[in-house]
């Protein structure tokens, strides 16, 4: 294991706190990032994720995509858990910690809305998920998020409440924003991914790609991931710091969501008879979401300054020290899967990141 893979936690901690003391430190830091964008789009973290997300996508073998497409409960389970479970239960968690702060708790409930299209190819990665199972659905998620997330932004924020008698809000997002999104941070690198396995095996072979090709790109994954977390926090650094208190009320919630989801879908992968990998890909698959597209759904509805937009920002503050931390346990949890022997020496990628 490389020196990087080794203390992985530390280095993303280490972004994430220096990411921190440049929005706080730096005058006009965050402002100026913020501007550099291109309809809509933050360059520099559009830079990160296609930096984190093209080697692990380039290592997809994509002509073994048809035997995840097989797998109906594996879709048929990840389709429930992003788009009926895990929003009802960041609706519900909303309610329950924030009762009284209407602003986080809409923004909390966005981030619930918003399914991950990105950062989990790398926790899937790190924790020997299935890498073809990871791509199948993040693009069926990809699909569903341009579909429903308006109208399921509509029925938590404006139709269920009324229904239950409390506050309603709104939220004004275009499917073309969404698409937009979709197209950017999972459409390039996936292209990228696919294109460069094609074209490198059909002039060197297979076994040059993997053995050669794959470890020279695969660090740049972990580059890319660290680099996208300093930006990210280096945006709301001064917003964070400043108030610490709201950041914690926030936060409470957001842990419980991520624990419980992750949790709940690594059981019940379990409990429906999938193997390790694929029961990783769901638990992570499901656990993880969209914090670009929450944060931009947030700036561009409630403003850049709004108690939406933070509790956009918090939501990455918490899930990436909270998922790296999963990753080991999931890798300690396949001694309770029958076949974690097979699995775990068919599933260690080639350039690999951090494993066991």
């Amino acid at each position: 294991m490389s020196f990087l893979d080794r203390y992985l936690a530390l280095w993303i901690l280490a972004a994430m706190a220096a990411g921190l003391g440049l929005g706080r430190l730096v005058p006009g830091l965050g402002d100026a990032l913020a501007g550099v964008t291109v309809a809509g789009v933050s360059l520099p973290i559009a830079l990160g994720l296609l930096v984190m997300m093209y080697p692990v996508l380039a290592k997809v073998r994509y002509d073994r995509l048809d035997a995840v497409t097989r797998d109906r409960r594996l879709l048929l389970w990840s389709l429930v858990l992003n788009w009926v479970v895990g929003p009802a239960l960041m609706f519900a968690l909303a309610w329950i910690f924030l009762p009284d702060l209407p602003e986080y708790r809409t923004g909390l409930i966005v981030v619930g809305l918003a399914r991950c299209i990105a950062m989990v190819v790398i926790w899937n990665d790190l924790a020997c998920g299935d890498r073809e199972a990871a791509a199948v659905l993040v693009a069926l998620n990809s699909v569903f998020q341009v579909l429903a997330f308006g109208l399921l932004g509509w029925f938590y924020l404006d139709l269920l409440p009324g229904w239950l008698g409390l506050a309603t809000g709104g939220l004004d997002v275009s499917v073309w924003e969404i698409a937009r999104a979709v197209l950017v941070f999972l459409g390039v690198p996936l292209a990228a991914g696919y294109l460069t396995r094609r074209i490198g095996e059909r002039a060197r072979g297979r076994d040059w790609y993997e053995s050669r090709f794959i470890p020279r790109v695969g660090p740049f994954a972990l580059y890319g991931l660290l680099f996208t977390v300093v930006v990210l926090f280096a945006l709301q650094g001064d917003a964070i710091t400043s108030k610490p208190l709201d950041v914690a009320r926030i936060a409470l919630p957001l842990l419980v969501y991520f624990a419980l989801m992750w949790a709940g879908s690594m059981a019940l992968g379990r409990a429906v008879g999938l193997d390790y990998p694929r029961a990783t890909t769901l638990a992570f698959t499901a656990a993880g979401n969209n914090f670009e597209l929450a944060i931009a759904v947030a700036i561009a509805t409630f403003g850049a300054g709004s108690g939406q937009a933070l509790a956009g920002v918090v939501g990455p503050l918490i899930e990436v020290p909270v998922l790296i931390g999963l990753v080991h346990v999931a890798l300690a949890a396949r001694r309770y899967f029958p076949d974690r022997a097979a699995t775990g020496a068919a599933t260690t990628p080639e350039g690999s990141t951090a494993r066991a």
